[in-house]
């Protein structure tokens, strides 16, 4: 059976929204941090396999339903609705939770885990924030500016990310190959299919930032970053996006980058037909890049480079 959050809250953002939260935490000792920022149209509540695995691992996970999404959403906020903070606003909040979170732990090692949308929101984190966290997961990324390339397409009511996949058995068959997660996110209530136009826009406008150099030279060189990806993932590009991210990553100075991709696999790696495969493979980078359990901080002198 699923895991229900140790606890669940709420915090009110800058613009006064209260946003929805959860904690997961095991019986033993903390072994560290994880927290979860999910994808677009979606709520923390799709990761409950990755949040049983972490927890069974000795990891707290926090995760956040994003401004628009979930459980945050529900009530005057309309579904995809960002506010008038936007994006940059959402970021916010995903550092006002980690804020929360390690109050309650400290000296803890922290790390970041961000799919689709969420890793753009973390990689936009990184930014400003690299010195707050321990390490970065990356799942369902890649280069944003590509995306905003091809936006005029979608807004024009064609679906991008369907394409490669037509003809298709439904509107989502390019989150992934299971077809039994794809019909749970069409009849999940919480689950919708696009943000709202201003909300699309502020996203899409990050791209020009996180594409900086400049910008990209401000995230710590030494910190650990994993990132995993389908090779038929259209938010990735197929992984031209993924490996452009990467590249840029590289020559901003970054020295710790991993990566893993998983030939046929789609947008939501975590939730494909080898979905125990990609989950022991992300808790084999998590253990290696915090090796011993406890309070102990890692140690950056031993980061490996790419």
């Amino acid at each position: 059976m699923p895991m229900t959050p140790s606890f669940e809250f709420r915090f009110r953002s800058a613009d006064g929204l209260n946003i929805a939260c959860a904690r997961w935490k095991g019986d033993d000792r903390v072994r560290g941090v994880v927290q979860i920022a999910h994808g677009m149209g979606e709520h923390f509540g799709r990761y409950e396999r990755l949040i049983d695995m972490l927890v069974i691992a000795g990891w707290t996970v926090y995760a956040n339903d994003h401004r628009g999404h979930g459980r945050t959403a529900r009530g005057i906020t309309p579904f995809g609705d960002f506010g008038q903070g936007g994006f940059n606003l959402l970021v916010q909040d995903m550092l006002h939770l980690t804020h929360i979170a390690k109050e309650e732990n400290p000296q803890t090692p922290f790390l970041l885990l961000g799919h689709s949308m969420g890793s753009f929101a973390s990689q936009q984190y990184i930014l400003d924030h690299s010195h707050e966290i321990d390490g970065l997961i990356l799942s369902g990324s890649g280069v944003l500016d590509g995306l905003a390339r091809v936006s005029k397409l979608a807004s024009a009511g064609f679906n991008i990310l369907n394409a490669a996949f037509e003809p298709s058995r439904t509107p989502f068959d390019w989150l992934t190959r299971d077809q039994a997660v794809v019909d749970a996110f069409i009849n999940d209530p919480l689950c919708f299919a696009n943000l709202q136009p201003a909300a699309f826009a502020s996203f899409l406008a990050a791209a020009s930032r996180l594409s900086d150099p400049a910008s990209l030279r401000a995230i710590r060189h030494d910190l650990p970053i994993y990132v995993f990806s389908g090779s038929e993932d259209p938010v990735s590009q197929q992984l031209e996006g993924v490996e452009a991210l990467i590249f840029r990553y590289h020559e901003a100075g970054l020295c710790n980058i991993s990566h893993k991709f998983y030939s046929g696999g789609r947008h939501e790696m975590l939730n494909e037909i080898n979905a125990d495969e990609v989950r022991a493979d992300l808790l084999a980078w998590v253990s290696a890049v915090n090796p011993v359990p406890g309070y102990k901080p890692l140690n950056w002198q031993t980061a490996s480079g790419p």
